[in-house]
C-alpha cells in the first residue's frame, strides 16, 4: 500500500484487465475501481486529502446514482434486475461501506470527471457482486451505460457536492449554536462582575464581564442563523441538465422524474434551477458561502484574541479571566502556560482566509458552459467547514467551558482606571470630568481625584461600580455653574 491506494498487482497475483477509451489497464482482480479510477489515482498523487476522506461527498454521489437507477429502472431504460443491484450497491455506500475504494485525490483536473467515474465503477462492481458476477464484467453492468445512464459529470458532480456541503454546514451550524450557548452560560455566571470596558486597547467605560460574554454569544448566534440561510442556496441543483444544462442524452421523462426522486432519496427539499445552463457553470453559491465561512472565522478569531488579552499575564497583563491550563507553555520558563486553544483557532482562521482566496480565483476562472475548477472549490470548502467545526468544538471543550473569572482583578482594573469619570459627564459636564480624569492619572486614584475636585460625586462614583449601572438613565442634570 501507499498513501494513494493499492499499488499495481505484483507479477503472478490475480489480476483483471479493464478497458476505457484510452486503452487497457491492469488491476487486482478484486478492485472495486476500474480503468478510469486507476488512471486518476496515478495521475493525481498531489495532496494528503483523498476522496475517501470526504464521506459526505461519497454518500451524496451514491444517493444521486441511487435516484438515477430508481428512475431508469421504473422507465425501463435499464433492466430492473440491474437497477435493483445498483440501488442496493448505492445503499451500502450510503450506509458507510466501501468508502476506502474511492482512492483518488481531492485535488484533480477534469472538472470532477474522475470523481464521477470512480463512483460509477465502484457502484458497477458492487452491483456485479450482488448479481453473483465477477468484478469487471461491464458487459453485464456498465459504469457508463447503466450506473451513469441519463447523467453527466457536470450535473451529477455539481449536485452531489452541493448536497454534501449543505450537510456539512448543518454540522457547522450545530457547533456554532453550542458555542453560543457556552458563551451565554458564562454570561449568566459573570453577570454580577463589574469590569473595565476598553476601546483601542485603552480604558473606556464600565461594563460587566457578563455583558462581554453575552456579546460573544450574540454574534456567534447571528452567524449560525446566517450560515443556515446562505447554505440553502445549495439546494438549487442542475440534475437532469447533463453536460451543459440542455439535458442532451437524457430521456425527457427521466429529466422530469430525477429531481423528485432525489428529494425522496436524500430527504432534502431540492429544486431544479430555472436555467440549468446557467446553473451548470455558476459557482456563485460557493463564493457566497465561502464569504460566510470567512466571516465566521474572522469573528471567532477576534474573540480568540480577546480571550488571550483578557487572560494575559497573569501578573503582568489584564488577567481578568483565567483560561484552562492545557499544557506547559515553555521548555525553559517554569510555570508559563500559554493560551494555546485560542491560538490554535487563530491558525484555523488564517487557513480559512486563504481558502476563501482560492475559491474566489477558482470561481472566476470558469469558462463558457462549465467551471473546470469545482474540485478545488469543493476541497477548499470541505477543509474550511471541517476545520471551523472542529475548531469550535475545541474552543468549547478545551477553553470556554473552563474559563474562570478573577472578580478581584476586574474590580481593581476598574477602580484604578479613569473609566468611571465618563459617568460624571452628564452631571458635571465633559470639561470638568476631564479635569477629574487628568488629576486621577497623576495620582493613580480616581476616587481621590473626585474627593479633591468634586466631593459631592463620591457617593455617585461608589454606586456606579455596581453591575449594570452604566445602562441606567442619568438621574441628575449637568451643573454648568
Amino acid at each position: 500500500m501507499n498513501d494513494h491506494g493499492p499499488l499495481p498487482p505484483p507479477i503472478g497475483a490475480a489480476t483483471r484487465i479493464d478497458r476505457d477509451p484510452i486503452g487497457a489497464v491492469v488491476l487486482p482482480a478484486d478492485s472495486l475501481h476500474g480503468a478510469q479510477g486507476e488512471r486518476a489515482r496515478l495521475n493525481f498523487s498531489l495532496s494528503d486529502t483523498m476522496l475517501s476522506d470526504m464521506p459526505m461527498v461519497i454518500v451524496a454521489l451514491a444517493q444521486v446514482k441511487q435516484a438515477a437507477a430508481l428512475v431508469n429502472g421504473a422507465l425501463g431504460a435499464i433492466d430492473s434486475g440491474i437497477a435493483d443491484a445498483i440501488v442496493d450497491a448505492c445503499a451500502a455506500i450510503v450506509a458507510g461501506g466501501h468508502h476506502d475504494a474511492f482512492v483518488i485525490d481531492a485535488c484533480q483536473g477534469g472538472a470532477g470527471t474522475s470523481t464521477n467515474m470512480i463512483a460509477n465503477e465502484v457502484i458497477a462492481n458492487l452491483a456485479l457482486d450482488r448479481l453473483g458476477m465477477a468484478r469487471g464484467r461491464y458487459d453485464i453492468v456498465h459504469p457508463n451505460d447503466h450506473v451513469n445512464r441519463g447523467q453527466s459529470t457536470n450535473d451529477v458532480y455539481a449536485t452531489a457536492i452541493r448536497i454534501a456541503l449543505f450537510r456539512l454546514n448543518r454540522e457547522l451550524v450545530a457547533a456554532l449554536r453550542r458555542l453560543s450557548a457556552a458563551f451565554a452560560e458564562k454570561a449568566t455566571a459573570f453577570a454580577d462582575i463589574p469590569k473595565l470596558g476598553r476601546t483601542q486597547l485603552q480604558d473606556a467605560v464600565p461594563m460587566t464581564l457578563g455583558q462581554e460574554f453575552a456579546a460573544f454569544s450574540t454574534t456567534v448566534g447571528e452567524d449560525a442563523a446566517r450560515a443556515e440561510e446562505i447554505a440553502a442556496w445549495f439546494l438549487e441543483v442542475n440534475i437532469g441538465g447533463t453536460a451543459i444544462g440542455t439535458g442532451l442524452g437524457a430521456d425527457p421523462e427521466y429529466r422530469t422524474r430525477i429531481a423528485p426522486m432525489l428529494c425522496r432519496v436524500t430527504g432534502l427539499n431540492l429544486v431544479v434551477a430555472d436555467d440549468p445552463i446557467e446553473a451548470t457553470w455558476d459557482t456563485g453559491a460557493f463564493v457566497l458561502y465561502s464569504g460566510m465561512l470567512k466571516r465566521i472565522a474572522a469573528k471567532l478569531s477576534k474573540i480568540s484574541n480577546d480571550l488571550r488579552l483578557l487572560s494575559s499575564g497573569p501578573a503582568g497583563g489584564i488577567g481578568e479571566i483565567h483560561l484552562p491550563m492545557r499544557q506547559p507553555g515553555s521548555s525553559i520558563m517554569p510555570g508559563k502556560v500559554n493560551p494555546v486553544i485560542p491560538e490554535a483557532f487563530n491558525c484555523i482562521a488564517f487557513r480559512v482566509f486563504g481558502l476563501d482566496t482560492t475559491i474566489t480565483f477558482a470561481a472566476e476562472a470558469g469558462q463558457l458552459q462549465l467551471n473546470a475548477f469545482e474540485p478545488v472549490i469543493l476541497w477548499s470548502l470541505h477543509d474550511a467547514t471541517t476545520l471551523l467545526t472542529r475548531g469550535i468544538d475545541m474552543l468549547i471543550d478545551h477553553c470556554i467551558d473552563g474559563i474562570v473569572a478573577d472578580s478581584d482583578r476586574c474590580a481593581r482594573n476598574l477602580r484604578d482606571s479613569t473609566a468611571l469619570a465618563t459617568i460624571l459627564v452628564p452631571i458635571i459636564g465633559y470639561a470638568r470630568a476631564a479635569e477629574v480624569a487628568k488629576y486621577a492619572r497623576k495620582t493613580g486614584d480616581l476616587v481621590a481625584a473626585v474627593a479633591a475636585l468634586e466631593p459631592s460625586m463620591l457617593a455617585y462614583i461608589a454606586v456606579s461600580q455596581t453591575p449594570g449601572f452604566a445602562l441606567r438613565p442619568v438621574e441628575r442634570p449637568i451643573d454648568r455653574r
